[in-house]
């Protein structure tokens, strides 16, 4: 593994979440992420997120609190780290498909409130991805702490390559700034998340387990590139957020389904 990818995982903990993990060489302040420079990193990020909230889907489910409980509170792990960045990008994405022309929905995706639409999608986006790891639990702690690891750190190529799918919605929004990552950061990123997806799920839940989750991720990716591309004439920082969510309860369903 090239070590300037290593070295970038804080730069990416720090873009992904709420984490204050800073290397001693690092500057204080953190200014516009360059996504061409850390992609190859944010699958790595992903995974050792993936890895705090499944532990605590391991202790949780050890300790006898049942298969719901312990993926209700995996989940809630994940998006308090996280600060709940993906969430809140499905939300305004989902709210924005109300409005009636390209200019209304990017007016309604950048206001900060949250409609119905937007809460209906919340739920429905818990309800699914906490129902997905509790199946997963049948398999045993292990098999579903591995399967939610490999699904956190593919998930976070969704927004990477997002930003290379479609022109920008906006001419001033905030994924501009991160600039398009190349084709090789974007191929680099790719190779180590599936690297760590098949480290992790062959063994654990079988070669099937993996492509059935790749398939869904992959479906849903170009289901939510076709949406946005028709209903916002390009991509913003909220649909990679939303993408990214999407993928993730894609190949855990998908994980499920397809697990021997």
């Amino acid at each position: 593994m090239p070590l300037p990818v290593v070295s970038d995982v804080p730069a990416a903990l720090r873009f992904l979440s709420r984490l204050p993990v800073r290397l001693p060489s690092e500057p204080q302040a953190d200014g516009p992420p360059d996504l061409d420079r850390l992609g190859p990193a944010l699958p790595l990020a992903g995974a050792l997120l993936g890895l705090i909230a499944a532990s605590v889907l391991v202790v949780a489910q050890g300790i006898g609190l049942g298969d719901f409980l312990a993926a209700t509170l995996a989940v809630t792990v994940l998006v308090a780290i996280s600060g709940a960045l993906h969430e809140d990008g499905l939300s305004d994405v989902a709210d924005a498909l109300g409005g009636m022309s390209v200019e209304r929905r990017l007016e309604i995706m950048k206001d900060s409130r949250v409609g119905a639409f937007g809460v209906c999608a919340l739920i429905l986006a818990f309800a699914l991805r906490i129902g997905a790891l509790a199946g997963l639990l049948a398999l045993g702690p292990l098999p579903a702490a591995a399967g939610l690891v490999a699904a956190v750190s593919v998930s976070r190529l969704a927004g990477l390559w997002m930003l290379a799918a479609l022109p920008f919605a906006r001419a001033d929004g905030l994924a501009r700034s991160a600039g398009v990552p190349g084709v090789e950061s974007r191929r680099l990123a790719l190779g180590l998340g599936l690297f760590v997806a098949t480290a992790l799920i062959v063994p654990l839940i079988g070669l099937t387990g993996l492509i059935g989750g790749a398939v869904f991720g992959v479906v849903i990716f170009l289901g939510v590139v076709r949406l946005a591309r028709a209903q916002f004439g390009g991509q913003t920082g909220d649909v990679a957020g939303a993408a990214t969510l999407l993928v993730e309860i894609g190949f855990l369903i998908g994980l499920q389904i397809f697990a021997r």
